[in-house]
């Protein structure tokens, strides 16, 4: 069977000179110039060695090995490169690569190179063993994911971060918007300066302007001094305005004004101050259907919609399941200081079966909950949480056969219809359980009672 070779370098013809000299051996190259499509490439497995030639424009080679030793790939790396100096091979040494060769690479020294390393690949394990993936994506920034959806989003952010454009991030609770906006931060030129962020469900519409903006002393009841807002104390840095759907007409109104002139006055003074700030803003809710109702300014959307940056749900993203899950299994029994026991086949499929209507912070809410009742033992189905081991895997698109599988499926489909129902619910005021009951048409009693028998808790806000 012939050794597959990846081979990751701007210069096609860099890729041409090796195929000319592996290929008459038996070696098959398979080439990427782009580089975000060659770390995919190397994460999908199956390769005997990457070699990385020569990548300029950025990303650099060094770069490239980063990303793929976070991912924790196990496959040896080479770097080639038109650089040889001895600094240039320690620090890609230090960086995790196998080798280092200077460009352009003779035939002999390709193939001594694949021959010494590509016989410690990592043999599978076998069928049956528990699900305990010994190699997984660590994506980019503390976000991880096996989705091709995920990887446009973090293309995206790498791409769009060094520009100070207004960027939405928009998606369902849970998903990491507030992780989107910290990576765009970290990668921005304003990296050096604040991020400060604004939970804009937190404050009635006077403090969240006073906040935003400041006061003057004696603008107001309290105002017993003066006080800077969030927009002059992030000067030159970034200011994420979380589930900024939550701003009143009047709010927006203000915050349009900041947008447009560059300017912000404190609430009760006459001077205004420049400001340099990016903006980033978050929300779960559907920005063009609340200006439709006229319950968003229309100038405004446009004026935050100049990026938008959707993350989808983890139910459409294949695959993330499984790793997020032993990703977080392995956290929480480190931080306990016990064996990672892993899942077993059954328990791992019926996590995959599960809606997820909380996404990625349900997901780790859950393991953290299973790592502390079962910290250094396999994680059984009998071990999931009801709602979790109970949940079938429903398809409109056929049709039950039995009147059991309807009556099960109707049951499936009220219990998921209710259970968003009381998200959205809490969603919209905020996580106030007597709000929500008042704006759904329910007693405070009833709704409470929907949401145990559901299993909904309201949200302690942290991440976005």
């Amino acid at each position: 069977m012939s050794r597959k070779v990846l081979v990751i370098a701007r210069d096609s013809a860099i890729a041409l000179n090796y195929e000319k000299a592996l290929c008459p051996a038996g070696y098959a190259v398979h080439f990427y110039d782009h580089p975000a499509a060659g770390v995919l490439a190397a994460m999908a497995g199956g390769f005997d060695l990457i070699l990385i030639g020569q990548t300029t424009p950025e990303p650099d080679a060094l770069e490239i090995l980063r990303q793929i030793k976070t991912a924790r790939v196990p496959t040896k790396v080479v770097i080639v490169s038109r650089e040889a100096t001895v600094e240039a091979a320690v620090a890609a040494i230090r960086e995790g690569a196998a080798d280092y060769l200077r460009e352009p690479a003779s035939a002999e020294d390709l193939r001594s190179v694949i021959d010494r390393f590509a016989d410690s690949r990592p043999v599978d394990p076998a069928p049956g063993t528990p699900v305990i993936p010994s190699e997984y994506p660590q994506g980019f920034e503390g976000m991880l994911s096996r989705c091709p959806a995920m990887w446009e989003v973090f293309s995206l952010i790498r791409r769009i971060a060094p520009t100070d454009s207004t960027v939405l991030v928009t998606g369902e609770s849970g998903t990491g918007k507030e992780m989107v906006a910290r990576a765009i931060h970290r990668h921005s030129r304003r990296r050096d300066f604040p991020l400060l962020a604004c939970d804009c469900t937190a404050l009635a519409p006077t403090l969240l302007e006073s906040e935003l903006f400041g006061h003057a002393k004696g603008s107001f009841s309290g105002a017993i001094a003066t006080k800077q807002g969030l927009f002059e104390v992030a000067h030159r840095g970034s200011l994420l305005l979380d589930e900024v759907a939550n701003l009143s007409l009047e709010t927006q109104r203000k915050l349009l004004r900041v947008l447009e002139s560059r300017k912000v006055r404190k609430v009760g003074d006459t001077v205004e101050h420049d400001v340099d700030i990016r903006l980033i803003g978050t929300t779960n809710r559907v920005l063009a259907e609340m200006v439709k109702e006229g319950e968003f300014r229309a100038d405004l959307y446009y004026r935050l919609n100049v990026v938008p940056i959707f993350l989808p749900p983890l139910r459409d993203r294949p695959g993330d399941v499984p790793l997020l899950a032993m990703v977080f299994l392995e956290r929480f029994s480190r931080e306990m200081d016990v064996p990672c026991g892993g899942f077993s086949e059954e328990a791992m499929r019926q996590l995959e079966s599960y809606s997820w209507p909380g996404n990625v912070r349900e997901l780790r809410n859950i393991v953290e909950r299973l790592a502390v009742l079962y910290g250094g033992a396999c994680i059984e189905l009998s071990h999931l949480p009801t709602e979790v081991r109970e949940s079938d895997v429903i398809s409109l698109a056929q049709s039950p056969r039995t009147w059991e599988e309807l009556k099960r499926l109707k049951r499936r489909i009220t219990e998921d219809m209710e259970r968003q129902f009381l998200c959205d619910a809490l969603a919209r005021c905020a996580q106030n359980i007597t709000q929500a009951a008042e704006s759904v048409g329910m007693q405070r009693s009833n709704f409470h009672a929907l949401l145990r028998i559901r299993g909904v808790k309201p949200e302690t806000r942290r991440d976005g």
